[in-house]
């Protein structure tokens, strides 16, 4: 059965079900991220360490993505974000009982497998993707991004009950939300593994090839091969530069408030108006991708992210600066959505889960690089020094985009 011919209701099922695990995986994410630093530190005595837990996730998360892409081509999507579910519950645990325990050997090794479920889970808007006809695709893969506004509303809500709830039970605080996304992630398993039926793949896989035999033919190209086409370059480098220049100038801000005598709570909202901009449009994202190109909102992120990197350095004010990061986190979601979308177009299935694998692979090193530099250029020159950084990243990949969907117009018309 191909993707035109899917009941209504199987089609529902199937995008509500990645919905739902999307939202309930990221609050798990973010209500363990939340106290991961502090339990490094008050494992260690050494607030140095308080970064290794995020940063291993990190590397679980880009060691990951390959190999998820890699397992779906042969095998579809369900059983692929299954493992990925089950990992991350077993990351979440592991973590709860190093805390139990004292050993920060074993945090680290939690952190390792919850970013190895994060590569698995990341690949659901791609999911959603092969259920849907190529003209709506963008919408749905903005839709499960959409999603995300779940866990950043709900996961830092979660931590002060699940402490709490911790404690009465005579076990340090920082367990509790770990214990807690360890069942947010195996609700996340019931749900792929009851509702995730047929296997998303399935159906893209018989439009394939029924409408385009060649291209299942051409399955068994390399990354290396895949990587030559135009449309995948624009793809990549959108989803690589946007998440490296929102990692550079996010990432700092704090710091970089407090430089300013600017408070926590200050601080916060400056953080919500961003992760505001990066989820909270996503579904119209996705219909503007519908409606204008994918070149075209590709290269509108660009403007909004080079409109950001202007602008943070000049603002001065909590609500300035909040403009800024949420036209940082907007200038991201555009690039991420609209870049994932044209990632799904002219490649057969098995060639898709691929080369989005080792796209995901590159968005988290990006992460990484991001991350691990904006200090050092932060303070060698200042919040201006940073900006410069992203807007020259920017500006060249927007050069990239220009030309490329130019060359996408000659040769449609």
């Amino acid at each position: 059965m191909g993707v035109a011919a899917i009941p209504i209701n199987t089609k529902r099922r199937i995008i509500g079900a990645l919905f739902a695990t999307q939202g309930l995986i990221s609050a798990a994410q973010i209500a363990s991220f939340t106290v991961m630093p502090l339990a490094a530190v008050q494992l260690t005595g050494s607030e140095a360490t308080a970064g290794w837990p995020s940063t291993l996730t990190l590397l679980g998360r880009a060691a990951g993505a390959y190999s998820v892409g890699w397992l779906m081509s042969r095998t579809g999507r369900r059983l692929g974000l299954a493992l990925g579910y089950l990992t991350a519950a077993l990351g979440f645990f592991l973590s709860a009982l190093a805390i139990v325990v004292g050993s920060f050997a074993l945090l680290c090794l939690g952190s390792i497998f919850v970013g190895l479920g994060r590569a698995s889970s990341d690949m659901s808007r791609y999911a959603a993707a092969d259920v849907e006809l190529p003209a709506r695709k963008a919408r749905v893969i903005g839709l499960v991004v959409f999603s995300s506004v779940i866990g950043a509303i709900a996961g830092p809500l979660l931590v002060a009950p699940s402490g709490a709830m911790a404690e009465s039970r005579d076990f340090n605080a920082y367990v509790g939300p770990n214990i807690l996304s360890v069942g947010l992630a195996l609700i996340c398993f019931a749900i792929v593994e009851l509702l995730l039926r047929p296997d998303p793949m399935s159906f893209a896989r018989a439009s394939i090839s029924k409408v385009a035999a060649h291209a299942e033919a051409a399955t068994g190209r390399s990354v290396r091969v895949i990587l030559r086409a135009r449309p995948v370059q624009v793809a990549v480098a959108s989803l690589v530069i946007g998440q490296l220049v929102m990692t550079l100038l996010m990432v700092i801000t704090p710091l970089y408030m407090t430089h300013e005598a600017h408070n926590l709570q200050e601080i916060s909202w400056v953080i919500m108006a961003h992760t505001i901009g990066m989820f909270g449009l996503s579904a119209l994202t996705g219909r503007m991708v519908e409606k204008v190109g994918a070149y075209a909102v590709i290269l509108l992120g660009a403007l909004v992210l080079a409109l950001s990197a202007i602008f943070t350095p000049l603002a001065g004010e909590v609500w300035s600066l909040a403009v800024a990061l949420f036209l940082l986190g907007l200038g991201w979601n555009l690039t991420f959505v609209a870049g994932s979308a044209l990632l799904t177009v002219g490649l057969s299935p098995g060639e898709e889960t691929r080369i989005q694998g080792a796209t995901d692979t590159l968005v988290a090193l990006a992460s990484g690089v991001g991350s691990f530099s904006t200090g050092f250029v932060f303070a060698y020159g200042g919040i201006t020094a940073v900006s410069i950084m992203g807007l020259a990243l920017t500006l060249a990949f927007g050069v990239m985009a220009v030309i490329a969907g130019q060359r996408k117009q000659l040769a449609s018309g």
